[in-house]
């Protein structure tokens, strides 16, 4: 790999850029992108509609419009064509989720040290908002992810003979929603957690698709597996596991397939060394804040725990997806 070449404005860019990622949480969080979506409206307006004090929802307005999300004229804001289409709760491509779910994690983030001295998590009380919200940005944050790159996934792999699909651990069911809507005759059972069930209920509706995706309530951590499955799709949830369970994990869903079932995890993957690529890496931190023991796989490690929890023909397969993320397959022999 390269040696990346630095810069000391480089590094101080690196260093500053949260404070454009808390403007817009607080754009998100305050609603802004809404209300402007729509009206033009003056500073005034927005922090009377807010509850806000002037002066600094003054700034706020100002350093989103600098960001180039907000325009001003006149000394009237307006949302940007894309953040209107990205950021209003109005639009069916609302981001904003994710990007709360971004602004829950801050706080941990804020006691990286502490972690790497402690090796403990230092997400517990990060946030002052309740629970339902944490778990409502953080389930629907997911779709949002999921849902840009769920439609070509569930094109690239050929799923047309297979007929039972396990999501396992699919939290919305976004990609059980894209992989039956790429394949007519194949139904789906999304396992998750209780609290996830109406995300998911909901999300499924959405897309008309509740007479061949249902939603099963359960710990697969502790629970046994529904059995005869001829697929199923694990992604991104090894990466909260060490080893040993993740191992586990594997070889309890290698029990569940039919004898030639496919089984298929998305996870974002380090190369062998582990010094790359950045977001895997980085990944492995957001998992020391938030777990007791998850991190970051490589794909030889990936390999070597589905081939012993006995899957052949395990590869990963020629997809680019974003921030290193990777899909590795296998047959149950």
């Amino acid at each position: 790999m390269a040696e990346t070449e630095w810069t000391i404005p480089d590094l101080l860019q690196l260093s500053g850029g949260y404070w454009s990622a808390c403007a817009l949480h607080a754009g998100v969080k305050l609603d802004l992108f809404t209300q402007l979506s729509t009206t033009p409206l003056a500073a005034r307006q927005v922090a009377h509609n807010c509850k806000a004090d002037l002066r600094g929802m003054s700034m706020l307005l100002d350093s989103l419009a600098a960001l180039g999300l907000l325009t001003k004229q006149g000394g009237l804001y307006s949302a940007t064509a894309f953040a209107a289409n990205a950021l209003s709760r109005s639009s069916d491509n609302y981001a904003g989720h994710i990007i709360m779910h971004h602004h829950h994690l801050m706080a941990g983030w804020s006691k990286l040290g502490e972690a790497v001295l402690s090796g403990t998590p230092m997400r517990a009380n990060a946030s002052t908002d309740d629970s339902e919200t944490v778990r409502e940005s953080f389930l629907m944050g997911m779709f949002n992810l999921a849902n840009l790159q769920a439609p070509r996934i569930a094109q690239t792999i050929d799923l047309t003979a297979s007929r039972r699909l396990l999501d396992l651990g699919g939290g919305p069911g976004t990609y059980a929603i894209h992989f039956c809507l790429a394949n007519p005759e194949l139904s789906a059972v999304v396992l998750d957690l209780p609290t996830t069930r109406r995300f998911a209920e909901a999300t499924i509706a959405r897309f008309e698709l509740q007479s061949r995706i249902s939603f099963s309530a359960g710990d697969f951590d502790v629970e046994p597996l529904p059995t005869g499955y001829d697929v199923i799709w694990i992604s991104h949830i090894l990466h909260a596991e060490n080893p040993c369970a993740s191992a586990a994990l594997l070889a309890k869903a290698v029990s569940a397939l039919e004898d030639g079932g496919l089984l298929m995890i998305q996870e974002f993957i380090l190369d062998d060394d582990r010094a790359g690529p950045l977001f895997p890496a980085l990944f492995s931190l957001n998992m020391l804040l938030a777990t007791e023991s998850g991190q970051s796989y490589s794909c030889s490690e990936l390999k070597e725990m589905m081939t012993t929890a006995g899957l052949s023909e395990v590869k990963q397969l020629a997809i680019q997806l974003p921030n290193g993320a990777g899909i590795m397959t296998g047959r149950k022999t």
